[in-house]
């Protein structure tokens, strides 16, 4: 018994093949058209980035800005603090040996 050509041209199923092999086969190219769509989908996305995600981001941006300027003041007011606080050792120690 030969094997019947497909409409493609190849060979519908082989008969070296078991049926688990063929469903097997079968789920590999429907699993491959999938990730083709997948992939288009996501290209598509990617290249077209929705108002919200956009939206979401200015708003991130503007929140983690607000948290750094308030991190740098931190920093400097303790800087600036043990400064003072130095500077008062400094002075005091200074008096008390003269």
């Amino acid at each position: 018994m030969e094997p019947t050509p497909s409409a493609g041209g190849l060979l519908a199923s082989p008969p070296e093949l078991s049926p688990t092999e063929q469903e097997v086969l079968d789920e590999y190219e429907r699993l491959a058209e999938n990730m083709k769509k997948l992939a288009t989908l996501l290209d598509h996305l990617a290249s077209q980035p929705t108002t919200e995600i956009l939206d979401g981001l200015r708003e991130l941006e503007r929140k983690t800005s607000l948290v750094f300027t308030l991190l740098k003041a931190s920093v400097y007011s303790i800087v600036l603090q043990q400064e003072i606080d130095w500077g008062d050792q400094g002075q005091g120690g200074g008096q008390g040996q003269e």
